[in-house]
């Protein structure tokens, strides 16, 4: 069992399904389906805590009772929340636009950075999980590669992101004119970047490191729901690296944790992972 910090979005989805795919000037029907909670500290943290690691939560919620309500989801789910800040103001949910066919838009709202503490040298830690963004990270996440591994999705702002392992979708690097994917990722992980991974959906993953590059395949499966899929990828690969894994292997084990997750009508993991996990580690 690994000590996880995970600095990332706690989050309330309000999922709404629409009757046909989003074009421009259509009117489309939709269907209310309530609230979840989401973002990647849940996503990716809850499918940690199912296999046995303790993940602590860096994130903040407002100081209402929607705050109150993804407090408890979490905590409930395994995860540690004594390190979620409380922002003055409500919590603004997300809207989440599903289509037929799994795919979905996210609507975010504005709301406060995180604020985050001048040290992690006091809390032990294995491994630290970064997918957002807050002032002062790049310094606690090279303060961190000393004593822990350090995984990071790439920004949306390309800022530093000091780590050993770099993560994004060919989707999110696409918007970038990127001529050598390894230089890139070192410009943004710096020199202790050990690869850059760019998933690829249906076409699976690719990792470049300093000696090349090679694919890893996406596990076939029916596709219900995409929202999450992305965050369990990159919890089966953090599980897998801190079982002392191959990268390869890791990646193959985010593919198929990824693939639990493209099955479920939720963010968080599938009770198929959870199942998956006791049979397979229990």
């Amino acid at each position: 069992m690994a000590r996880i910090l995970t600095i990332a979005n706690l989050n309330c989805d309000h999922i709404l399904r629409l009757s046909r795919p989003l074009t421009t000037g259509a009117r489309i029907h939709y269907e209310d389906l309530g609230k979840r909670i989401g973002g990647g500290a849940a996503n990716t943290g809850t499918a940690l805590a199912w296999a046995g690691h303790q993940v602590a939560l860096l994130s903040q919620v407002g100081s209402d009772d929607l705050g109150d309500w993804l407090l408890q989801q979490a905590e409930q789910l395994g995860l540690d929340c004594q390190q979620v800040h409380r922002h003055p103001g409500p919590t603004q949910a997300l809207q989440l636009l599903m289509e037929p066919d799994g795919e979905r838009t996210i609507l975010r709202p504005n709301r406060p950075r995180l604020l985050l503490p001048a040290s992690l040298s006091h809390q032990p830690m294995d491994a630290l999980y970064v997918n957002l963004t807050a002032e002062g990270l790049p310094q606690l996440m090279q303060s961190a590669l000393q004593q822990a591994t350090v995984i990071a999705q790439l920004p949306k702002d390309l800022s530093r992101r000091p780590c050993h392992y770099l993560i994004t979708s060919v989707d999110d690097l696409g918007q970038h004119h990127i001529e050598d994917p390894w230089q890139f990722g070192q410009q943004i992980a710096g020199g202790s970047l050990q690869a850059f991974i760019v998933t690829q959906g249906e076409n699976g993953a690719i990792a470049y490191t300093q000696d090349g590059s090679f694919s890893v395949a996406a596990m076939a499966t029916e596709v219900v729901d995409t929202t999450g899929a992305g965050d369990a990828y990159a919890a089966g690969l953090i599980d897998g690296l801190l079982r002392q894994q191959d990268l390869q292997h890791a990646m193959e084990q985010g593919a198929r944790w990824a693939s639990f997750a493209l099955q479920s009508a939720s963010s968080i993991p599938s009770e198929k992972l959870r199942s998956f996990l006791k049979h397979t580690q229990g």
